[in-house]
């Protein structure tokens, strides 16, 4: 079997860390949108690091709470593709304790300008995407350090995600 292709096993890993991801996003009484963020799905976002059916996980379940959460077309596009690129960019990482950083990096910048450019607050661009990626950039560093972390711990000692077949 190539390496490109996904087994079973991985496909259905897939599904199951995009439902986590949506479940988590849809049905946690928390700020999940706009501004200021606490995802507490995000801290699956270290998982890249070790399982490669997190990178289409993640987007899949992304892209669901965002479909279904959100009433923005940008979100359900820009907020997909900052999860996306920080997860295969998290993929590529040699050290773990760096697994956090491509998700807020991700989420700063790009759903940072996405808030930025829809409700500038009565702020120029500049000022209103400085403050939302900074309170965005802050939410995520939060939830990926103070979760993440001690999830990609976890799941270091878990066979199933380990398994690159």
């Amino acid at each position: 079997m190539s390496h490109s292709r996904f087994s079973t096993h991985q496909l259905a890993l897939a599904g199951i860390i995009a439902g986590i991801y949506a479940g988590l996003t849809l049905l946690l009484p928390i700020p999940q949108y706009l501004g200021v963020q606490f995802r507490i799905a995000e801290a699956m976002t270290v998982l890249p690091f070790l399982c490669p059916a997190a990178i289409p996980g993640l987007t899949i379940g992304c892209f669901l709470a965002n479909l279904l959460g959100s009433p923005m077309v940008m979100d359900w596009v820009f907020g997909t593709v900052a999860t996306l690129l920080a997860a295969l960019w998290t993929s590529r990482l040699k050290n773990r304790y760096l697994a956090p950083l491509p998700p807020v990096i991700c989420n700063a910048v790009i759903v940072g300008a996405e808030i930025a450019w829809f409700f500038p607050e009565g702020m120029s661009f500049w000022a209103a995407y400085g403050l939302n990626a900074f309170t965005v950039g802050i939410g995520e560093l939060a939830v990926c350090c103070l979760l993440g972390l001690p999830l990609l711990k976890w799941a270091e000692r878990t066979p199933a995600l380990l398994k690159r077949v």
